[in-house]
């Protein structure tokens, strides 16, 4: 019997280097994965003008639509193809298309406040935290912002400091007490692989792994059984 499609979260603060994170492990577990990443679940602010989208706090849970994101992961997790939206952080608003998506073996998500609704984190099969230093969130989300968001580095400095770190603070941080692992960053290369070992048991359950060692596919990682207790990788 073919199991369900296994959903892993990753949380951080903006700038953290989640989508990193993701598209590394992408590349690590050998196998096909599917991408999500809530940002595309932010509400549509189309009915507003321009100038008034520059005032809305993006940085506050309640501008994501969490009940199409329930319903985006649901969908995920029994295997069902669905449509996901895509959002355009130039213009604030939603993009006309949406995307098919078929779930695959494990389907990675990214996002600011994936663990804040009980609702939504008990979706998740594995859930991974990564702290990182403000400054250096900083640094990024401004190489990131004016390069591909239009922006110049001063309105970046100024909402860092009037919304993305208190709201990070009020919203994100806490969500750490909800993670099954807790990364810290830099990442080395040594926690990188752990972690796919990790996830590579959800497909891969340790029964299964020794079956396939034994029919000579090899191992899958020398990652422990998962637990619901919270882990930490150490450096």
């Amino acid at each position: 019997m073919r199991s369900r499609p296994k959903l892993v979260a990753v949380v951080g603060g903006s700038g953290a280097g989640k989508s990193w994170l993701s598209s590394r492990l992408q590349k690590a577990l050998g196998f096909p994965v599917t991408r999500l990443s809530l940002d595309d679940f932010y509400r549509d602010h189309s009915h507003l003008a321009p100038s008034e989208r520059k005032e809305v706090n993006f940085d506050h849970p309640r501008e994501i639509d969490w009940q199409l994101a329930e319903a985006v992961l649901r969908a995920c997790r029994t295997g069902r193809s669905v449509y996901v939206p895509r959002y355009s952080f130039v213009s604030h608003t939603r993009r006309a298309a949406f995307k098919m998506v078929t779930p695959k073996p494990i389907v990675l998500v990214d996002g600011l406040w994936l663990f804040w609704r009980p609702r939504l984190r008990r979706l998740f099969d594995l859930r991974i935290f990564l702290h990182c230093p403000a400054r250096l969130r900083l640094a990024r989300r401004m190489a990131r912002d004016v390069a591909k968001r239009g922006r110049d580095d001063r309105s970046v400095v100024r909402q860092f400091q009037t919304t993305v770190a208190p709201m990070h603070q009020q919203f994100v941080e806490p969500q750490a007490r909800w993670a099954d692992i807790v990364l810290s960053q830099p990442l080395g290369e040594a926690k990188v692989e752990r972690i796919v070992a990790t996830i590579k048991t959800l497909v891969y359950p340790p029964a299964r792994a020794n079956l396939r060692m034994l029919s000579g596919a090899g191992p899958v990682g020398n990652s422990p059984v998962l637990s619901t207790a919270k882990a930490r990788i150490e450096q």
